[in-house]
């Protein structure tokens, strides 16, 4: 005798997809507002916040990447980061900052144990010195103040955002199905479209505001910039996206309900910094405006 077949139980997708976009969204906004009154307030606090990305960020790259001894190498990263920030909010001038974080992540690589292992920690403690120090040194700059980081903010954000919503209204071709299947063209081109109107924003927001302008912050440059920040930032997306699949893990870390790591949520903003930092140093080399 054969039983009937128990009927399929209905698909719970839609709602756990759901959970989690609110979840998402939920975290998103809190981490925003943290990160938005560390801003307005700079200083200690705001240096803190990106003290603490760096640092964390690092540790998830030596812990995803296996990189072995990791304890030591997290501490050594963690204590070049805070001689830099230290250097840095101190008055130092910028080579010597520059090389602190030269220092330790030649350090780092002296540490690690394998060929590959010692450029995971060179270019991890270099890119970990970008996120902690570029939105502090455009925070702390006169010239520059809140419109620096909040530029970037404006731009990675809706990078992101557009790009989501874009891709999942619209569809179509895939961007790098191999790297990161759910990424369309369509959402390419909507968070190129919302980082330019974005970033070109701040700059109208802040004289409207009455805040003084860098004087290459012409509303032409700055819609040309975003556009290649946003570039530059989805990029990086797809770069940490192919990390992942290379080392076997779905996210870099859990310590974001919603989005994984502190790696995760920076690696488009990584990419954003390291063009920030070119404008700092040009522009401290009198290049540029």
């Amino acid at each position: 005798m054969t039983s009937a077949a128990a009927p399929a139980a209905p698909s719970d997708a839609p709602r756990k997809g759901r959970r989690e976009l609110w979840l998402r969204v939920a975290s998103g906004l809190v981490l925003g507002a943290g990160v938005l009154a560390g801003l307005v307030y700079g200083g200690w606090p705001f240096a803190g916040i990106w003290l603490a990305a760096g640092i964390i960020g690092f540790a998830e790259w030596m812990v995803m990447s296996r990189t072995e001894p990791r304890e030591v190498l997290i501490a050594l990263g963690a204590a070049t980061l805070g001689a830099l920030l230290l250097c840095q909010r101190g008055g130092a001038p910028a080579p010597a900052c520059l090389a602190v974080l030269i220092l330790g992540a030649a350090a780092g690589a002296t540490v690690a144990r394998t060929g590959w292992g010692r450029w995971r920690a060179l270019i991890g403690v270099l890119g970990a010195g970008a996120i902690a120090a570029v939105p502090v040194a455009l925070r702390d700059d006169p010239a520059i103040g809140l419109i620096g980081p909040a530029w970037m903010f404006a731009v990675v954000w809706s990078t992101d955002i557009a790009a989501y919503f874009a891709g999942r209204k619209i569809g179509g071709p895939k961007l790098m199905p191999r790297v990161s299947p759910n990424k369309t063209w369509s959402g390419a081109i909507g968070g190129l479209i919302g980082a330019v109107a974005a970033g070109t924003l701040v700059p109208v927001a802040a004289d409207l505001a009455g805040m003084t302008l860098p004087s290459a912050a012409s509303l032409p440059v700055v819609a040309g910039v975003s556009a290649l920040a946003s570039v530059l930032s989805q990029a990086g997306d797809l770069i940490e996206s192919g990390l992942k699949r290379r080392y076997g893990v779905k996210d870099s870390g859990k310590i974001i309900p919603g989005h994984g790591g502190v790696m995760d949520r920076l690696d488009g903003f990584f990419a954003v910094a390291v063009l920030a930092a070119l404008y700092l140093a040009l522009r401290g080399s009198g290049l540029i405006a």
